[in-house]
């Protein structure tokens, strides 16, 4: 693919959509698991120890530095209980 083809150029203009979308969903996601963990009366440290995950990686999901794959997605939906 040449590097000044229509699409190149267009996503360099215009940005990636689904790249967009997925950081949207991230941003979301990470903003209700802050809200329910508060509900909750977690922190992010007992979501870390559930999840048995560090807690440094926690930490860049819910401040939206990192991406959520879909196995955590799902990991934190069922720790959490979010519907």
């Amino acid at each position: 693919m040449e590097e000044n083809d229509f699409v190149s150029i267009w996503l360099e203009e215009n940005g990636n959509p689904a790249i967009k979308e997925l950081t949207e969903i991230n941003m979301d996601l990470a903003a209700k698991a802050v809200e329910i963990l508060a509900y909750q009366g977690l922190s992010e440290n007992d979501l870390a120890v559930s999840l048995d995950i560090n807690p440094d990686e926690i930490k860049r999901w819910l401040t939206g530095r990192h991406s959520f794959s879909i196995n955590m997605i799902r990991n934190i939906s069922e720790t959490l209980d979010i519907k």
